[in-house]
């Protein structure tokens, strides 16, 4: 049964209004995995059934830069709890739950997906790694639905709960700017040491880096992007010039970059709104890397995201815009639907940290599935079939469907590839070589 059929046949399972699961407890239960009719071809699950498992790592030693005063640095053992999708044994049973904490901070909210929990790995066959880094708060479970994704198509994917950047614990800015280059790559050397039959399946030699907001900016930073002075002194930033472990050109920032790392992908970064970066860190970016952005976008500030497009110039790179779209465009998953019942109370924010006003989560989760599958099987999997994907006209309303009488397209045929008939629309894709 196709992956179609699947979520197809499981949309037309009927609900008696005596069932013992409510349409009020269906509705809340959340879906990660939802791929719609119209999502573009690299959309959908892959082969592999999909487990799941959750792991806390402490990377000892660290600043405590919540409680950091100009008279005195403390040290702690920094926790980072871990979600860990990798694919499984053939034969698992898909299906699972997990259990989130809504933006509030407080409120449980279940979810639904493919994952099942604690499954066997397969074996035989190791697995390039992907690491995910949520937003300022946001946690490991924000891009849940990309993770299940692309560990059902042959990578192990480990997104991270960042200590002081949570809904349950989000702490001082500071801690954010400094630790997330360094939990991003401290996560890669856990995975790495890995043992047991988790373990032997992971290839961390071969990683990508996917970030989205404050974990695009420590992506860029981890790849090669070094800060500016400036940015180490601001009075609301990380104190007595801490960050200066990631200014440019600094042997500690040199000493941060990592030959494992083969990709990265930053949606909607942040910090070049306000001038972590100049034209000296920029060039130092040295990763294969797309960016997807919504082309309103006024918290990282979409002119901004434009110059890290304009500014890398030492890699080649993509830049995917979500026309009329904030900064809420391509990452986060569909707003929980007690997010929603918050609003009729006039607690819009929880779900306004969710939901875009124009654009459908799940639609732009699908999306960003398919680019990020594209680019990954490319960097991290040496596929020069995904080249096709990114051959494309800039601007996706102008492409022109032509087909033969036998169904097969013609020379005229500029409809981006991958995507149905009408449905390439609100985006544009632009890519910069080396050099430019």
């Amino acid at each position: 049964m196709t992956l179609l059929s699947r979520v197809t046949a499981s949309l037309l399972v009927p609900i008696s209004i005596g069932a013992t699961m409510s349409l009020a407890t269906f509705a809340a239960a959340n879906p990660i995995d939802t791929i719609r009719p119209d999502a573009p071809a690299l959309s959908a699950y892959g082969d592999h059934p999909i487990g799941v498992q959750t792991f806390t790592f402490t990377n000892a030693g660290q600043i405590d830069i919540v409680n950091t005063t100009a008279d005195a640095a403390p040290t702690y053992d920094r926790p980072l709890t871990v979600e860990v999708w990798y694919p499984a044994a053939d034969g698992t049973a898909q299906g699972g739950n997990y259990t989130a904490i809504l933006r509030d901070g407080k409120t449980e909210v279940p979810l639904t997906g493919q994952a099942a929990r604690d499954a066997t790995p397969t074996s035989g066959e190791k697995f390039p790694l992907v690491v995910i880094s949520h937003g300022y708060p946001g946690n490991r479970y924000l891009m849940a639905h990309l993770g299940e994704n692309l560990a059902s198509k042959g990578y192990v994917t480990v997104s991270i709960d960042h200590t002081d950047s949570t809904y349950s614990d989000q702490g001082a800015f500071g801690s954010t700017l400094l630790n997330r280059p360094i939990d991003q790559r401290f996560i890669i050397d856990q995975m790495e040491a890995m043992q047991g039959p988790l373990g032997d399946i992971i290839d961390a030699s071969t990683t990508g880096v996917i970030g989205y907001s404050m974990g695009g900016y420590g992506a860029l930073i981890f790849g090669g992007a070094g800060v500016t002075q400036g940015s180490t002194e601001y009075p609301w930033g990380t104190p007595n010039g801490l960050l200066t472990a990631h200014l440019a050109g600094s042997d500690t920032h040199k000493a941060l970059m990592d030959d494992r790392v083969k990709a990265t992908i930053a949606i909607g970064p942040w910090g070049n709104n306000a001038g972590f970066w100049d034209a000296t860190g920029l060039s130092g970016f040295s990763k294969p890397l797309m960016l997807m952005a919504g082309g309103v976008d006024d918290v990282s500030v979409y002119s901004a995201i434009r110059g890290i497009f304009d500014g890398t110039t030492s890699t080649d790179r993509h830049l995917l815009t979500f026309d009329n779209a904030n900064h809420n465009a391509a990452a986060p998953m569909a707003p929980p639907a007690e997010a929603l019942a918050m609003t009729a109370k006039g607690e819009s924010g929880p779900y306004d940290h969710y939901a875009d006003a124009v654009w459908d989560n799940t639609r732009m989760n699908n999306i960003t599935q398919h680019f990020a599958t594209a680019f990954m099987n490319t960097h991290l999997k040496a596929d020069t079939d995904m080249a096709q994907y990114f051959d494309l006209i800039p601007v996706s309303g102008e492409g022109v469907t032509a087909v033969d009488d036998a169904g097969k397209t013609t020379a005229d045929h500029t409809y981006w590839n991958g995507f149905q008939p009408r449905t390439a629309v609100g985006l544009r894709f632009e890519s910069k070589a080396k050099g430019e």
